[in-house]
């Protein structure tokens, strides 16, 4: 069964750089709760505790497109030994302005340039896949494993942040995240041999052109996403405190991101007959389907067993929107194409956040959840707005142009969609 993922580690430097990136994006789950704990801890508001780490997600989805497009054009090398000097004294500085108590708005500015130098390693690491990997299907097998190391760091990343902040200190999380995240970006910046070559654009050359009617709904989709992924947090720590179980909400959370892991590990290994066109589609009114029951749900064990089921169809859809993009966006403009849900993500979940707070106070948990409900509709119905062969035209374009690079992971001729023409219209 796990034969798959032995063959695409087996790659020379697979296994060492994508090791190194579940080192190296570790802070993702670790940053915006250690400022929370810092923050709420020494100055007892919540409400700055917000407004810091605000800041920093804000600073993170506003330069996700640009830094992908610089890491296109300068290679990865050269962003992420910047990335990694501007993590290091950004997060220090704003670790000192907290714990110091530097006014308004230092610690937000501060916080906000953190968000802006984390590099976009899981962007980083799945193009590297896609430089390595010729084989349509193993570079679908070699997304399963990103996104399951994914779910291990978000699983991970939380709980270390708690148990560091209880048992040292409340600034003990941001500075353990400091290091992993400065020593592992470091290690991957080293990583040349398997580093993507860069694309330099040139006055007056013409750039490859943008698949649009794939990225823009798949942009949206990802917000809606981000939005559910917000309000799932609070709706279910609602939720969990209105049936008197408030120590549920963790579990709850974890049952859902186990389900997503497991079902991850299983996509890797399989031979998939159906292109990540429509495996995406499948994938997202699946996940609507299951968020929809959640508002429904009587008890916490209900709850529980809606998220496993829920959750197991999350890492399947992101391995094929991941595949998607990777098949249909020019070689020379892969990070920046990732950036682009990157951002839709992470701009979602500060409104998920806050619309389920709303709702939570006024009408409860089981309320909240119309909220999830909503943003996976929306989700879903993006992705059927994408239009079916809209990934043929970089292709199309590297024959123009000679991308000798683009063309190679086509050579067999096969649609980049992953469709058989014979299901085409």
């Amino acid at each position: 069964m796990l034969d798959p993922y032995r063959r695409v580690l087996s790659h020379p430097g697979a296994l060492a750089f994508s090791a190194t990136g579940v080192l190296a994006r570790l802070p993702i789950s670790m940053m915006t709760l250690g400022i929370v704990v810092l923050v709420s801890r020494l100055s007892g508001s919540y409400a700055l505790a917000g407004q810091v780490s605000a800041a920093y997600v804000v600073g993170n989805a506003a330069v996700a497109v640009p830094h992908g497009r610089l890491t296109d054009r300068f290679g990865q090398h050269r962003i992420l030994l910047l990335d990694a000097v501007g993590f290091a004294v950004f997060t220090t500085l704003t670790v000192v302005s907290l714990t110091r108590g530097w006014p308004t708005p230092w610690p937000h500015a501060l916080a906000l340039l953190t968000g802006v130098v984390m590099p976009p390693v899981g962007t980083m690491v799945r193009a590297r896949w896609a430089h390595v990997l010729d084989r349509e299907e193993e570079r679908h097998t070699a997304f399963a494993v990103e996104s399951v190391a994914d779910e291990m760091v978000f699983v991970t990343g939380p709980a270390l942040v708690t148990a560091l902040s209880t048992a040292i200190a409340p600034q003990a999380g941001l500075v353990v995240a400091l290091l992993v995240g400065t020593a592992g970006t470091l290690a991957l910046a080293l990583q040349r041999r398997t580093e993507p070559r860069a694309h330099p654009h040139r006055r007056g050359q013409e750039r490859a052109r943008m698949p649009w009617g794939l990225l823009v709904p798949l942009t949206v989709s990802g917000a809606a996403l981000g939005c559910l992924f917000g309000a799932l947090e609070v709706a279910t720590v609602a939720f969990s405190g209105d049936q008197g179980q408030e120590g549920a909400a963790g579990v709850l959370l974890g049952i859902f991101s186990l389900g997503s892991l497991l079902a991850g590990v299983a996509a890797g290994t399989r031979a998939w007959h159906r292109g990540p066109l429509s495996r995406s589609r499948i994938g997202m009114v699946l996940l609507a389907v299951g968020v929809v029951v959640l508002p429904w749900a009587p008890s916490v064990p209900a709850v529980a067993v809606v998220l496993f089921l829920t959750g197991m169809t999350l890492a399947p859809t992101l391995i094929a929107l991941f595949s998607l993009i990777e098949a249909a966006v020019p070689r020379s403009r892969l990070n920046e194409a990732m950036g682009f849900v990157q951002t839709g993500v992470a701009g979602g979940i500060a409104p998920g956040t806050w619309l389920a707070g709303i709702v939570a106070d006024r009408s409860g948990g089981s309320a909240a959840y119309v909220v999830c409900a909503v943003s996976a509709v929306l989700a879903a119905a993006c992705g059927m707005a994408v239009r079916d062969g809209v990934a043929a035209r970089p292709r199309e374009i590297a024959s123009v142009h000679g991308d000798v690079d683009q063309l190679g992971r086509d050579r067999d001729g096969a649609d980049p969609t992953g469709e058989q023409p014979a299901r085409r219209c």
